[in-house]
């Protein structure tokens, strides 16, 4: 079995193939390797079936869930076995697919994490239920599924996760709904270029892309355009909503920027305890800094501790922050190693990383979440006279 959480890099084409965006749908649909099909447990099969319906990616071509379960979606692609095309074709006119619950009765879809929750609930409006599996202060990294979990991805219409890894140990689980199920990564369209896969990341994109608002816009929009690929009647619905929120989300983007362009260029420093915010430090200029990697399944070693100790010491760095989803013992060790070296570091908010807060509440939702890491941010690293007064571990309250 392929696992999500594989080193090795995927290249497009002959024996060392490459799927940019390492997107566990893609690897359950099959992708062309010199004329075959590498399947979920890495077998080289070819086309035998007479499954059409492919779909262009940059660099390489995929079937579709949908196709390997022998549905069609797209007008004039007849299913395996010569059948006739789709209702949709034979009528001229847009239908929901059969294989999803009766017109009528909203589209039952299940997501994997919040951010992703809230965009596609936000996107589809009444056309859709949508449930997370994943909720407040869930780390999505470590996160395998439950039994709930299991009825709940079985009694889906389509499933919505991130993908670049994020989820890595839902890998199996996501392969084997691909099979069956309309299944997408919402960031498989996302150019290659734009993503981060700095040399510490051991050859893995860093898949964190909602801290910057405006690639979160691009998983937006692949969240619209499955909608409508898998629900064409309701496209006009999709798209007037994803209009809205993708005005609100651009809005987001310039207030970002703005309100973190107030904090003084050599304070603008960001202290973490996983390597989540490379993407918000990129778009909107604020130095990041880590004591894990790029998911928190790795371990910060004494070394490690020590460099970023030094760092912050030699550039009196007033202010660390702890994450909603990520224990906090690492930053409280942090803290400590400071006030040994004679520098008083405070910690200066809680941040939502890899989960939002809880249902109900403004930081239950994107937008709020990203309102509430800004303006936590900058309050901290604004606020001078907080500077040399840690607060004490046990008053410290965040984390789990």
């Amino acid at each position: 079995m392929i696992h999500f959480m594989a080193p090795a890099r995927l290249a497009g084409r002959g024996a060392n193939w490459n799927e940019p965006t390492g997107t566990i749908a893609g690897l359950a649909r099959g992708t062309l390797d010199g004329g075959g099909l590498i399947s979920a447990e890495g077998e080289n099969m070819r086309d035998t079936q007479g499954m059409g319906c492919w779909r262009a990616r940059r660099e390489f071509c995929v079937f579709s869930a949908l196709a390997l379960a022998g549905w069609s979606l797209v007008p004039g692609c007849e299913k395996s076995g010569g059948g006739k095309g789709s209702a949709a074709a034979g009528s001229g006119q847009p239908q929901r697919s059969p294989a999803l619950s009766p017109v009528g009765s909203p589209i039952v879809v299940v997501a994997t994490t919040g951010m992703i929750t809230d965009a596609a609930q936000v996107i589809a409006g009444d056309r859709a239920v949508v449930t997370g599996i994943m909720g407040e202060g869930v780390d999505p990294h470590l996160y395998k599924a439950s039994p709930g979990d299991m009825r709940l991805f079985n009694g889906a219409d389509v499933v919505f996760y991130s993908g670049l890894h994020l989820e890595g140990r839902l890998a199996d689980v996501l392969v084997k709904l691909a099979r069956n199920k309309p299944t997408f990564a919402v960031t498989e369209t996302i150019d290659p270029s734009l993503l981060r896969e700095p040399p510490e990341f051991h050859g893995q994109f860093d898949p964190h892309v909602w801290f910057d608002v405006s690639m979160w816009s691009k998983a937006a929009e692949r969240i619209r355009d499955a909608y409508a690929e898998i629900d064409p009647a309701g496209a006009g619905v999709y798209r007037a909503n994803s209009e809205k929120y993708l005005a609100q989300l651009s809005e987001l983007h310039g207030w970002c920027k703005a309100e973190l362009a107030r904090i003084p260029r050599e304070r603008r420093v960001l202290v973490t305890a996983h390597d989540a915010f490379g993407y918000f430090g990129r778009a909107y200029d604020i130095d990041v800094l880590a004591i894990q990697g790029i998911s928190t399944d790795s371990e910060a070693s004494l070394r490690d501790m020590n460099g970023l100790v030094d760092t912050l010491v030699r550039r009196k760095i007033a202010a660390v922050f702890v994450e909603s989803s990520v224990p906090r013992k690492t930053i409280d060790a942090l803290v400590e190693g400071c006030v040994s070296r004679g520098h008083n570091v405070r910690i200066g908010g809680q941040l939502f990383s890899d989960a939002m807060g809880k249902a109900g509440t403004p930081e239950g939702t994107y937008i709020g979440m990203v309102r509430h890491n800004v303006s936590t941010i900058v309050a901290a690293l604004l606020d001078e006279g907080g500077v040399g007064k840690p607060v004490g571990a046990a008053s410290q309250k965040g984390g789990t």
